[in-house]
């Protein structure tokens, strides 16, 4: 039996920092860093069975060409993916009232929408680049037992040598998406990428204000890093970490996002809404139409 500190359920009997129960979430999962862009995607359905907020956690449930389907906010960073990720996969794999683990795994199907930062000039702004790869800058996965199973070794020391890693910075990973998602959204639509989730927004994104950089020319070198047919596209902050503990626990997992600036042209689209509009609905359209 799983204990009390450890797996935390509300009176109502819901789950602790996302107030869920099994019931009131679809197999098919939507993730937004803003809780406002829940109900952006919501306005896309045909019907809401349900709704909840919590903190940043902010979920609906409901319906899209006839299919299930839930949009939860998760806040920024990876720090809330732990708790994002562990809730979902506990609301299907474990009997929250016995505090067991169920016999029969189930798989989630997730995918993240964000909006992300070029970090290379052939990928101008408002493009939609789905993460190939996601490399995590925040180290949160090295917590867990065997995260080198999941990982892509071959490619953390490639990148590790390239850059002569800095020890006093947290040790990165490098975890791939699902097959799966990402074979319904290969076409051209879609710029494929490898993605960065950082710690932090602006050191950790090589961003000076008035604080100087531990390692100035970090972003000139994820710039030009290579390996074998992959280049490091973008910046955001949450995709490792999804990534990494969707292998470790079983599910499915991809992150497209809309580059709304380009860290090396030096240009923005600051009203990029609509053009998350047009992301949203491809989305929707591919997971129900697969």
């Amino acid at each position: 039996m799983i204990q009390h500190s450890e797996l935390i359920i509300n009176k109502d009997g819901s789950i602790f920092h996302l107030h869920l129960k099994p019931e009131q979430i679809s197999d098919d999962i939507i993730l937004v860093g803003d809780p406002a862009r829940v109900d952006t995607i919501a306005s896309f359905f045909s019907k809401t069975d349900f709704s909840t907020h919590n903190r940043e956690f902010k979920t609906t449930t409901g319906w899209y060409n006839g299919k299930k389907i839930t949009v939860i906010s998760t806040g920024i960073g990876t720090d809330n993916i732990d708790i994002v990720l562990n809730e979902l996969d506990a609301l299907v794999n474990i009997d929250l009232k016995t505090r067991t683990i169920k016999k029969e795994h189930k798989s989630l199907n997730i995918v993240r929408i964000g909006t992300s930062g070029g970090l290379q000039p052939d990928v101008p702004v408002n493009s939609f680049v789905v993460s190939q790869k996601s490399i995590g800058f925040d180290g949160m996965l090295n917590y867990y037992a065997n995260r080198q199973d999941y990982c892509d070794l071959a490619f953390e020391k490639a990148f590790k040598t390239f850059t002569n890693w800095n020890k006093s910075l947290p040790t990165f990973y490098v975890v791939d998406s699902s097959d799966k998602l990402r074979s319904i959204f290969k076409d051209e639509i879609f710029t494929p990428g490898v993605t960065i989730s950082a710690p932090g927004f602006y050191g950790p994104q090589g961003r000076v204000l008035r604080l100087p950089l531990a390692v100035p020319e970090l972003n000139r070198q994820i710039e030009e890093f290579r390996f074998n047919q992959y280049k490091i596209t973008n910046f955001e902050m949450e995709s490792s970490a999804i990534y990494g503990l969707s292998k470790m626990l079983g599910h499915e997992a991809l992150t497209i996002c809309l580059i709304i600036a380009s860290r090396v042209v030096l240009t923005a689209n600051e009203n990029y809404r609509d053009e998350m509009k047009k992301l949203i609905a491809l989305v929707l359209e591919r997971l129900t139409t697969e």
